[in-house]
Parts: structure tokens; sequence; C-alpha cells
């Protein structure tokens, strides 16, 4: 394992990962602790992989590109919207000051909270629902990281992000986005472009309507 940790590592580096808060925080959090234990094999493979509820846990890649964007020096309070398998808020919880997540899948918020609990991390506060609308009652953040894809930004974003604050977030169709950085001015977001991605969609009220499958109502 530790071997494949390594290479990893020097993976992300060759891709253009160079923060070593945020490299450090993808070699000591442990991957396999977030993924499904028929694929804990394959916890170090930089790649994307299924999770409960027809989602994913994004490739590390993606994970650190979007972490190192937004600049933590450890005393920021971030909103994460989509907890997913709890493992990118394992890594922002060891990079900044307190983490509040939000989940629309009670299984998957209660799976992750588990886990991130055995690891003893305690400067997260965990919501469960709807993602587009934010957690206002502890808002502004100093950053917002977003990990499922909109097709445009949720306004409510704007309203709870700090001046100066920052937002990582894919952007597009359902089928392909670009996943971005906006940082909160004056004059409004300021854009830019990190790479193209592929995010499941952000559902709820100010992003993708839900489908019958989709709704944790219906399960």
């Amino acid at each position: 394992m530790r071997s494949e940790v390594d290479l990893l590592i020097r993976e992300l580096k060759s891709q253009g990962i160079h923060n070593p808060r945020v490299l450090h925080a993808l070699e000591t959090v442990p991957r396999e602790k977030f993924i499904p234990e028929q694929l804990s094999e394959e916890a170090y493979e930089n790649r994307a992989l299924p999770i409960a509820c027809e989602q994913t846990i994004s490739q590390p890649y993606i994970v650190a590109l979007m972490t190192q964007a937004l600049e933590l020096d450890g005393h920021e309070r971030v909103l994460e919207i989509g907890t997913g398998s709890g493992y990118q808020t394992a890594i922002l919880a060891n990079l900044c000051q307190h983490v509040y997540t939000i989940e629309r899948w009670a299984k998957l918020a209660n799976s992750a909270r588990h886990e991130l609990q055995q690891l003893g991390l305690d400067n997260i506060s965990y919501f469960t629902g709807d993602g587009t609308l934010g957690v206002p009652m502890h808002a502004p953040y100093d950053a917002i990281l977003v990990t499922a894809a909109a097709p445009k930004i949720p306004p409510c974003y704007w309203e709870q992000t700090k001046l100066h604050g920052r937002l990582v977030i894919p952007i597009g169709s359902q089928d392909s986005q670009e996943l971005t950085l906006f940082r909160k001015t004056h004059d409004g977001w300021d854009a830019e472009e990190l790479c193209p991605c592929r995010f499941v969609k952000l559902i709820g009220q100010q992003g993708w309507p839900a489908q019958d499958s989709e709704d944790p109502a219906q399960t």
C-alpha cells in the first residue's frame, strides 16, 4: 500500500499538484476507508470509483486540483457541497479550520460521518439536504467546494461566500463540464478554468431536477 501511495503522489506532482500541504493530505488520508471493500485494491489508482447511491468518489487528481485551487492556509471555514464518500471532506478537514458539509443522500451522509469520526476528525459539521441552497446558517464562508456539476452557479453561493473568497465548481451540461475556480470580487465572480471534467449532477432547487431514481425520497 505504501508503494502505491508513493506512486500516486509522484503522478500528482507530474500533473501539476505542487502545494505541499495538499500533497501531504493526499498522502496521509486513507482513501481505502471511503470506497467499497471489494475495490480496496484500487484505492490509490488515479481514477474515480463507484460508491453507493450511484455516486462516485472523484479521482485523486481532481480532489487535489480542487483543493489546491482553494489556497487553504489552515484558518478557513469551508463549505463542501456533496459529502459523498467523505474522502474530499477528510482532505479539507486536514487543511482548514472547519468544514461544513452537506449531502442530499442520508445513506451517504451517515456512512461518511462514521468514517470521518473513526479518523478522529472533529472539525466537521454535517448536514443532510439540498446542497444547491448551501448552508446559510453558518455563512459567509472563506471557500465553497462543490463536488457535483451544475448548469450554472446557484445564486446563493454568491451570498454565502466572503468577499475575496473562492468557489470551485464544475459548470456545464450533464455530460461535459469545465472545472472552474471563481473568486468573489466587488464587481462579481472572477473566473479561472482549471480543466475539462465530468461529475455527477448537482440536483436540487437551484441545480438539475431529480429523476425518480435520483430522489432520496423515492428510496
